[in-house]
């Protein structure tokens, strides 16, 4: 039976496939905070110019291909039981053919109703806009867990962290919850692997940091991992 290897990637994993982090953008976008642009009260007040927000996001994601990183997340799926849980909203793991990936943050190419969350669509080109509605009438918004929004997927999470024999995380600097306190539920005795230049601490002795970038971090990893196959 393989061993199950569970994955925690953060916005470092897509740096390489061009896309900007909220990091990159200085905490603007344009003139804007982000934070004002990617909350419920944005939204209710000024719900085009958050659409163009993630329009713009969106359009670079149209653009972005998976990077070494990424392809070589999917290419362990030969040796472990791999499942990928995600901060990010972009859905280049699954371009690469990781196949078991979970959105705690929500996912760019779909939206959903207002009043109905339910209500889920993947969009067929990279624009949303005000009169965009869904079946019941109501304008659809961003797929993406907002700002001050709480995270649905975080219960299932859990137990999945918590099944891990190996655990690595990637390209996420561990200092945003309630995601970073997902490390916290794997069992002491695991190994985890960190990859991410920064060098996010975590307090554990079983730790192997790789200090590089996801491509050439993934490709140590690899090695490192032939022992625990």
């Amino acid at each position: 039976m393989k061993k199950k290897l569970v994955v925690l990637s953060g916005a470092g994993m897509s740096q390489e496939s061009g896309l900007k982090t909220f990091r990159d953008m200085g905490g603007l976008w344009e003139q804007y905070d982000v934070t004002e642009v990617a909350s419920p009260e944005a939204w209710q007040r000024n719900p085009e110019l958050v659409l163009r927000f993630y329009n713009e996001r969106r359009k670079q994601l149209w653009e972005a291909k998976p990077n070494a990183g990424h392809l070589g997340i999917a290419a362990l799926e030969n040796d472990f039981d791999v499942e990928v849980i995600t901060q990010n909203v972009d859905d280049l793991h699954e371009q690469a053919g990781s196949t078991s990936v979970m959105h705690l943050h929500g996912e760019l190419r779909k939206a959903r109703s207002t009043v109905d969350p339910d209500l889920i669509y993947t969009l067929s080109h990279w624009e949303l806009n005000l009169g965009d509605k869904c079946e019941k009438g109501s304008q659809l918004r961003p797929h993406i867990v907002w700002f001050g929004e709480t995270v649905p997927a975080l219960h299932d999470a859990l137990p999945i962290v918590q099944r891990a024999d190996i655990l690595v995380v990637i390209g996420t600097s561990l200092v945003v919850y309630p995601a970073a306190g997902l490390v916290s539920y794997a069992k002491p005795e695991i190994p985890i692997f960190v990859i991410d230049p920064g060098r996010p601490q975590l307090y554990s002795k079983n730790v192997t940091y790789i200090q590089e970038k996801a491509g050439k971090g993934v490709k140590i990893l690899k090695q490192e991992l032939e022992k625990w196959k």
